[in-house]
């Protein structure tokens, strides 16, 4: 297999009856994905960038809510699943439009070997610890979707192993140092980071999506105008962008479009065109990726990396909060008006539960939430360009670009999602839920509101990259006692007020850790899931709750009850047992 098959297969989106299987081969061949009850096969030419051969097959008619096995063939020769495999056979299914969803998130994953050392210094993978759970049977109902929600790769902080590989092609006393600077880099960072064996099975049938965060790229990635001017003034980073969005849309973005959706896609549809001019030929994409996503950067408003995707009777929204942003400081945004105006098109009511999805949180604790909103009117030079020089430093040097300091953007926004709670934009959803990653700590967090949908806000970070314990107990006191001092300021500063109220319901907690999010009609309930490792059992550790909450929404339009929610931190056999009385065993 390691001859031919390079990396996956991957299951992406599933549609309806629809699935793409993605994979990376090690030449130019012709891809199958053939079930092995009934034979039926779909197949699809590799296309090639920068020398790796990769395939997109498009799987249809799948049996709902019934999982069939599958095996990849590259021409004739079956490659997957390995002779002499040890997990349980790869499967494809169809959900149910009826059926619960159940939904695994979270983000920031560093790809560093299993062993005593790494888990000392990066802990215990909590993704790799659950795939291992569930190839045993031992994690209860296995989720129908997991979705990653940024720094799936870290560019810029780099493993030993993949230091060697740099040091190997250039030398690395020359900018950009051991941060990846081609294609070729991100190619060999992503087979780190997804090639390890649990973890390729658990994506070899567990649907995925997945959005960029900062570090796909580099940290703080569009923080600022005045960053960007940093960043171009180097020799490098126009190399590092292009291979970051040109791999970012190899490896992850061309999964998270339905069939449909690619069939319109400008570089899709363009090696689609040359395959026809072309047949039985493979394809090299690689000048018209490299031009893609040298424009996709020079001009954010000429691709949309944003989607949505339905979850039976509710909506996902996963939002592109990175590459979309207006830097230019009398326009600072989020979101362009032109991505701005397809979010407002998307939050609706009329469904379930809408989630909107977005890397980093929408909503800080409330006095971090001030605190970046004071940030951002210093540095726009409210006080001066003194301050503004140094309200510029700290915004780099403290990650201060959350969605608190884009505060056009957070007001438009939470207007948007206040309309749908209300049953202004069709029937209110029982709630809104916002899903993040980024600040490497978990909580929870509600919108106060006393009638219409709840609004909350869950946030799953990190899934191996834990917070250093000194920072932690600063993130926990910016969690509490930043809230009367961001007030203060902010009224020195004559900030306007934000346009809610929240507080924190859960957490914060900094454990390595995938949040399980299962949404049955109008309940909802969430365990967080991480590792532990017990006696000599590295390589194997055991799943434990980090914390397991069960949420009460009431009827929409209806006052919000108290206690919102009831958390339990035990063991893993309590964990078990009630994961196994809610869902079954196996998957």
């Amino acid at each position: 297999m390691a001859a031919e098959l390079v990396l996956g297969p991957m299951v992406r989106r599933v549609d309806g009856t629809t699935a793409a299987v993605w994979v990376e081969v090690a030449r130019a061949a012709t891809v199958t994905v053939r079930l092995t009850d009934d034979g039926g096969a779909w197949s699809a030419p590799t296309f090639a960038v920068h020398g790796h051969h990769y395939a997109l097959v498009e799987v249809d008619g799948l049996p709902r809510d019934t999982r069939v096995p599958y095996e990849v063939l590259v021409d004739d020769d079956v490659c997957w699943p390995a002779p002499a495999a040890t997990f349980p056979p790869s499967t494809l299914a169809a959900r149910a439009d009826d059926a619960p969803v159940r939904l695994a998130f979270g983000s920031c994953r560093t790809s560093v070997p299993h062993d005593d050392v790494h888990h000392l210094t990066h802990g215990v993978d909590a993704l790799r610890t659950y795939a291992l759970a569930l190839a045993d049977g031992e994690a209860g109902q296995a989720p129908d979707l997991l979705l990653l929600l940024g720094d799936q790769v870290y560019a810029d902080a780099t493993s030993a192993e993949m230091r060697e590989f740099i040091e190997a092609r250039r030398d690395i006393s020359a900018e950009p140092g051991d941060e990846l600077a081609d294609f070729e880099e991100y190619a060999h960072l992503y087979r780190l980071a997804w090639g390890e064996p649990a973890l390729r099975w658990l994506l070899s049938w567990l649907p995925s999506l997945m959005i960029f965060d900062d570090h796909d790229v580099r940290d703080d990635w569009n923080t600022s105008l005045s960053w960007r001017r940093q960043m171009e003034a180097t020799s490098w980073w126009h190399g590092r962008i292009v291979a970051a969005l040109g791999s970012y849309w190899v490896y992850q973005h061309l999964g998270n479009m339905s069939a449909t959706e690619r069939a319109e896609d400008p570089l899709w549809a363009e090696l689609r065109r040359r395959q026809e001019a072309a047949p039985g030929t493979e394809v090299d994409l690689t000048d018209a990726v490299d031009a893609f996503a040298e424009r996709a950067d020079r001009e954010p408003e000429s691709y949309r990396w944003s989607y949505t995707h339905p979850l039976g009777g509710s909506r996902l929204v996963v939002v592109d909060s990175r590459a979309a942003r207006e830097l230019e400081p009398a326009r600072r945004s989020m979101l362009d008006d032109d991505e701005t105006a397809w979010l407002d098109e998307q939050l609706t009511g009329d469904v379930e539960h809408l989630l909107v999805a977005t890397s980093l949180p929408f909503l800080l604790p409330m006095g971090l939430h001030r605190v970046e909103a004071l940030d951002e009117a210093l540095a726009e030079g409210r006080l001066g360009r003194h301050l503004a020089r140094a309200a510029e430093w700290l915004r780099q040097e403290l990650d201060l670009e959350h969605w608190g300091a884009f505060s056009r953007s957070f007001t438009a926004v939470a207007q948007m999602v206040t309309e749908v709670a209300d049953g202004r934009r069709g029937a209110a959803p029982s709630s809104v839920l916002f899903l993040s990653g980024d600040v490497h700590f978990s909580y929870i967090t509600e919108v106060d509101r006393e009638s219409g949908s709840r609004m909350l806000q869950l946030v799953c970070s990190p899934i191996r990259n834990p917070l250093p314990r000194a920072l932690r107990a600063f993130a926990a006191l910016g969690s509490h006692g930043a809230r009367p001092l961001g007030a203060l300021l902010s009224r020195l500063a004559r900030l306007p007020e934000p346009p809610w109220r929240w507080h924190g319901i859960a957490g914060p907690w900094f454990d390595n850790n995938l949040a399980v999010l299962e949404v049955d009609g109008e309940q909802l309930r969430t365990v967080w899931l991480g590792g532990r490792v017990v006696g000599a059992s590295e390589d194997r550790p055991d799943l434990v709750a980090v914390a397991d909450l069960e949420l009460d929404v009431p009827p929409a339009g209806t006052a919000h009850r108290r206690p919102l929610a009831r958390v339990h931190r035990d063991g893993r056999r309590g964990l078990l047992a009630r994961l196994r009385r809610r869902t079954g065993r196996r998957r």
